[in-house]
């Protein structure tokens, strides 16, 4: 039998991410759901303890820490730091579980960093790793069903943000469905989720009904990928709440669809865009998006009051320089509320990775680097310091103050939100070249210990 009266929940940030040294603030951050899920996953009769430290919102001294066992989750981009916390705490004697997004696409590279790895969704398999590691039987793999059953997961544990919550904009993140049915080139999605899934939902409608505020924000990457996003609309109808969600384009050409998501409360999307190119969509496996069509389905979500939040890549294998001025033209035009660039990043465990190995094209290989605002691949069609500059001077020509107040006064939803969103990411934009691969591959706040036998 082991001692498991506390865990200590560590969520590692990138650089650019981190609270204080970081660029990300408080405007445009919103409480994930991981650490909250996993921590309603401890089976009440165990009666752990447990400790929650995120990155997002608080400066960590992994010295403080002293728990039973140290579960760390992580995405791919801030994983460099997940293996440095790992191997502090086990050079202190500590077991190590390592878990999210970077464990399910890389778990042999995971492993050789923790006591134990989680493959995929927690809800049954990190309760059985907690009833194991107490029985002095903790395996060092635990890989979830593809068959998981959705129904009945126990409500997030938000008030662990109880202390900190204030540090988000909000902490009332819900999720209804997991996975995506689209397979875009450059998205690690589908390769860390089990297909498509839904929560049912009556399930869904009763935890939001039970979350205090009247604003919640979904976290599924598209919720709205076949028909049971119009059920789910209809159900959230009497909850009069407001809300926003990641969405595909689908949202601004299916009229009957938004309709019935503005009557349950829809204010706000974020759509991924990627580029205005139908060459480049078509290239990355993203053709349903008609780029013809862009501007038709952006007036109509305008029309029914519906903030758009728009995310777009660069340096995809037909951008060319001019992608950033045409990227540009587009947002300005079409009153993008809330603008949003990212680099092509090809994450490991993915197609798009292997194919770019294939080509020698990956010149990066510290994970730290991989949080889509540094180039890690060589593009096709430019160098790689002209990729960064155009990137960063994207960003800072969408949040010139001109630029901002124009597309904001065509903003009729959501104002005072995409206002602030506009403040915080105008400060982003401002930051975010004084992350050099320096700052990005510095853990030197994290203490090194060796891993005692």
């Amino acid at each position: 039998m082991n001692k498991l009266d506390k865990i200590a929940f560590i969520m590692p940030r990138g650089a650019v991410y981190r609270y204080k040294t970081g660029a990300f603030g408080k405007l445009i951050r919103y409480a994930p759901l991981t650490l909250p899920a996993l921590v309603s996953l401890i089976p009440k009769e165990m009666n752990i303890e447990c400790e929650v430290y995120d990155e997002g919102i608080e400066v960590v001294d992994a010295t403080k820490i002293d728990a039973d066992l140290i579960c760390i989750s992580s995405i791919t981009g801030a994983s460099s730091r997940a293996y440095r916390y790992a191997e502090y705490f086990r050079g202190r004697g500590k077991p190590v579980v390592i878990g999210g997004v970077h464990a399910t696409l890389c778990p042999d590279e995971a492993a050789q960093h923790a006591d134990s790895i989680q493959v995929g969704l927690g809800i049954e398999i990190f309760p059985q790793m907690l009833r194991d590691f107490r029985a002095g039987k903790m395996q060092p793999l635990y890989k979830a069903r593809s068959d998981l059953c959705y129904a009945k997961f126990p409500l997030p544990r938000r008030d662990i943000y109880a202390s900190k919550k204030m540090r988000f904009i909000t902490v009332n993140s819900v999720q209804a469905t997991y996975g995506c049915r689209n397979k875009c080139a450059f998205c690690c999605t589908p390769y860390s989720s089990p297909g498509y899934c839904h929560r049912p939902i009556e399930d869904v409608v009763e935890e939001i009904r039970q979350i205090p505020s009247k604003n919640f924000v979904f976290v599924d990457p598209s919720p709205i990928e076949d028909g049971y996003a119009k059920e789910l609309f209809k159900a959230m109808i009497p909850l009069k709440k407001h809300w926003a969600s990641p969405m595909t384009i689908r949202i601004g050409e299916d009229r009957e669809l938004l309709e019935l998501a503005v009557k349950a409360g829809l204010k706000g999307v974020l759509v991924g865009f990627e580029t205005v190119s139908q060459q480049t969509l078509n290239s990355i496996r993203k053709g349903f998006n008609s780029a013809n069509r862009f501007y038709n389905a952006v007036q109509l979500l305008h029309d029914h009051d519906v903030a758009i939040m728009g995310c777009f890549v660069f340096g995809l294998d037909s951008d060319d320089k001019a992608c950033f001025d045409r990227t540009l033209e587009f947002v300005h035009k079409a009153n993008i509320d809330i603008p949003r660039f990212t680099v092509n990043t090809a994450y490991p465990g993915t197609p798009h990775y292997e194919e770019m190995k294939r080509q020698n094209r990956i010149i990066e290989t510290d994970w730290s680097m991989y949080d889509c605002q540094h180039v890690i691949l060589k593009p096709a069609q430019m160098s790689v310091d002209e990729l960064q500059e155009g990137h960063f001077r994207a960003w800072k020509e969408a949040y010139r103050i001109g630029n901002a107040v124009k597309r904001l006064a065509c903003s009729r939803s959501f104002l005072a939100y995409s206002i602030t969103s506009n403040i915080a990411y105008r400060m982003y934009a401002d930051n975010l070249p004084r992350f050099t691969r320096d700052v990005m591959c510095d853990y030197s706040d994290i203490p090194q210990l060796a891993i005692s036998n």
